[in-house]
Parts: C-alpha cells; sequence; structure tokens
C-alpha cells in the first residue's frame, strides 16, 4: 500500500518533501494530521526512489495506490525519479546512510494534473488521461503492477485495475 504522494511524520531526511504551498495542499486535501496528537505531516512528491527500493527488497506482486484523489486540484504532479549527490554523482539506490539521505538533491519528472473530481470513477478506463498517465508512469519506473487505486476515504472509492 503506498499512497500518490509521500508523508513523514517527526524529523529525518526527507528528500521529495515539499515545504512550499504544494506541501500545505497535500496536507489539507489528504488530511494529513496525527489521530491522536493532531500534528502536521510533512507532505512531499511520490519517492520514485525509496518506493522502489522498497518494492525490491520486499517483493512485492503488486501495488495499492491510494489517496490519488487528493492530487485532483494540481496543475502539475511532481515524481522524485532520481537522487544526486550535491557534486552532481548519481545515487543508484535508495541509500542506508541518514546523512547520505540528507545531503541528496533529488531529479523530479514533472506530469500534468487533471484538475477534475475523481471520487466517483469506479471504473480505470474511466480516469482523466492525466491520472491514467500518472499511474502507468509509476508502474513504469518502479517495475511493478498497480491494480488497486483509492480514490476516496470510503470503503468503495476503490477501482480495480
Amino acid at each position: 500500500v503506498v499512497k500518490a504522494y509521500t508523508t513523514r511524520v517527526g524529523s529525518g531526511p526527507f528528500p521529495t518533501e515539499n515545504l512550499g504551498t504544494g506541501g500545505d495542499l497535500l496536507r489539507l486535501a489528504g488530511q494529513e494530521f496525527g489521530t491522536t496528537t493532531g500534528r502536521p505531516r510533512r507532505c512531499g512528491w511520490l519517492d520514485i526512489v525509496a518506493l522502489k527500493f522498497s518494492c525490491q527488497i520486499n517483493g512485492f506482486a503488486s501495488l495499492n495506490l491510494t489517496k490519488l484523489d487528493v492530487l485532483s486540484d494540481l496543475n502539475e504532479i511532481q515524481l522524485g525519479v532520481a537522487y544526486k549527490r550535491s557534486d552532481g554523482t548519481p545515487v543508484k539506490s535508495f541509500p542506508g546512510d541518514l546523512r547520505l539521505l540528507e545531503e541528496l538533491h533529488v531529479e523530479y519528472e514533472v506530469l500534468p494534473g487533471w484538475k477534475s473530481d475523481i471520487s466517483s470513477v469506479r471504473n480505470y478506463s474511466d480516469l482523466p488521461k492525466a491520472a491514467q498517465q500518472y499511474v502507468e508512469r509509476i508502474e513504469e519506473l518502479v517495475g511493478v503492477p498497480i491494480h488497486y487505486i483509492g480514490i476516496g476515504p470510503g470503503r468503495d472509492a476503490l477501482i480495480y485495475k
């Protein structure tokens, strides 16, 4: 199970964190606040490097992509697709060294947003083309198919792909 964007609680490195209004929009639209504490979660773009690493070490056969609807109001959506050191040297995989993770620069791919409410969609083919492009690009980059897509908080707000 993976959100359509990345969140984190607490301190520490978060390479794809969006500290601007984009992160605030994700936090509000996704209701990203601690259940017990009410503290705001840190929000950012989907970190493909971390997701790919997680898929590789866990041997996932498919993914459940949740909260795709949270991205519906954005003009453009970014995917963190690669890491580089400050000198420009590529980092091939998710690093185990937190100091390196803190110093990394992220390369992004920018995809178009779909600017429409998708919460009532139940068939993949009925999603806006830009939403389909986002899902398919994640599959392509990670190498794992997405079989389930969450498009709202309700139990029935699910697309089987």
